[in-house]
């Protein structure tokens, strides 16, 4: 919103050369919200702008620019430039920025910088994608056990405003082991000659460096923490994870999942909706759409395979849209509710007979309500349709009451069986929900509808 607001004054006192109230203007804003307004600017204007503000300022408003538009503007920079960016940086957004930039740029710019910088960044990148130790920063203050809270003091006054987060210290044995944490109230109110091994608290939470980075924010709103240590396989401190990173990664993970769920396909961007491409925005949906346009083709058969059925009841016809629709949102409903167990480890793959009798028993009941009401929708809307003289309508309403029924059951066992399936397979339990649920849902659906009404009314 602010981009449409504000970006044509800003693009106006641009060409007129007014840097220096742009200037002004930015500087008064939170980084957050100059970013948004330097989003409606083109990559060279937003690139004109930066120049002229504070290194430091600069640096703040780049890392809440877009990803793309970020590497867009980093790609155009000399490896002086650059370098002076990157170092403006958190450790954790330098790698980010870095890794998205073309191999040779990355390479060129190593040399530039200082040796503990060139180690920090090879350290970091050297960790999988979507792995804890792929989102954590080493901008932290970690304190040996033995010290005492005066001395820890002192450090933290030295250290401190060079440091991401102070509001956790973490504490180490003499191997730069984790073995407890000391939140930065306690240690200022605690005695100045008690040593930290006596204060902290060794009920640690930490997460390992290549965990999924779901677990870590699973466990930051489990716990309530600020901070998230990051540990290797022998315990020792390697970085940690800070609130807003963890953030980040929820809101890209809901939005992966949202996009799944709706099967749309490809890795998630950190692109606005208007700034993603036309083809983009086609080929993250075409692949998904194709396969269940394929799957939709079973569908037809199965009509196929039941034309004298319906021949012979043409009234059956117009109930089906009721059935697919039902049968749709009902195992939709089940999907939805067991991927968001999963997802907050409510359950797991071996919880799958507990899920499977707990969401039977609630399709039973959803059977017997919407298949009574199916019959009497039939029964008191349908009474002036045409019928064989053999057939009454009571008897069909009981037909399309007792398939709906066994509709909503099958469908109800489905859509909490898939993802379950999903997640034992190693797959993400949101992309076999809707509306590729959906299509399943509907081919079984069909199925059951027509063989339902052919045993009970003998056509």
């Amino acid at each position: 919103m602010l981009d449409q607001l504000i970006a044509p004054d800003i693009k106006a006192l641009i060409e007129e050369g007014k840097f220096e109230e742009i200037a002004a203007f930015i500087e008064d804003r939170h980084p957050t919200e100059a970013a948004e307004i330097l989003a409606g600017l083109s990559e060279d204007e937003v690139n004109l702008v930066l120049e002229k503000l504070p290194l430091e300022t600069a640096a703040d408003i780049f890392c809440e620019l877009p990803g793309s538009l970020q590497s867009h503007i980093a790609e155009k920079l000399n490896k002086n430039d650059l370098a002076k960016l990157v170092v403006n940086l958190s450790p954790d957004d330098r790698v980010d920025l870095l890794k998205s930039l073309p191999e040779e740029q990355f390479d060129s710019v190593l040399p530039v910088l200082a040796q503990r910088e060139r180690e920090d960044i090879k350290k970091l990148a050297s960790y999988k994608e979507g792995t804890a130790g792929s989102i954590m920063t080493t901008d932290y203050i970690a304190l040996p056990a033995n010290i005492t809270v005066r001395e820890a003091l002192d450090k933290i006054r030295l250290e401190g405003p060079a440091k991401e987060s102070i509001y956790t210290i973490f504490v180490l044995d003499e191997g730069r082991r984790l073995v407890g944490t000391v939140g930065l109230v306690d240690l200022i109110l605690a005695h100045p000659n008690k040593k930290l091994r006596d204060i902290m608290d060794d009920q640690v939470v930490s997460v390992q460096a290549e965990a999924d980075q779901e677990e870590a924010t699973y466990k930051f709103s489990r716990y309530d923490l600020v901070a998230l240590p990051v540990v290797d396989a022998n315990g020792n401190l390697v970085g940690i994870i800070t609130h807003d990173d963890a953030l980040d990664v929820i809101e890209q993970e809901r939005t992966e999942d949202m996009e799944r769920f709706m099967a749309i396909s490809g890795k998630h961007e950190d692109t606005g909706y208007l700034q993603t491409s036309i083809w983009t925005h086609f080929s993250h949906r075409v692949i998904w759409l194709i396969i269940l346009a394929v799957l939709g083709l079973v569908s037809g058969a199965i009509l196929q395979s039941f034309e004298s059925t319906l021949m012979n009841l043409m009234i059956l016809a117009f109930y089906m849209p009721m059935l697919a629709d039902t049968g749709g949102n009902t195992g939709s409903q089940s999907a939805t509710v067991v991927v968001r167990a999963l997802a907050l480890k409510e359950i797991n793959p071996k919880d799958i007979l507990k899920v499977i009798w707990k969401e039977a028993r609630v399709g039973l009941l959803l059977a017997l309500v919407l298949g009574v009401l199916a019959f009497v929708r039939v029964y008191f809307t349908s009474s002036g349709a045409s019928i064989p003289d053999s057939m009454n309508i009571a008897n069909i309403g009981f037909a399309i009451g007792i398939a709906l029924g066994i509709q909503v059951l099958s469908a109800t066992i489905i859509g909490a069986l898939l993802p379950l399936i999903a997640a034992a397979l190693g797959l993400d339990p949101a992309l076999v929900a809707s509306p590729a649920l959906t299509t399943i849902v509907d081919i079984t659906g069909l199925f059951i509808y027509f063989s339902t009404a052919r045993f009970i009314l003998g056509i």
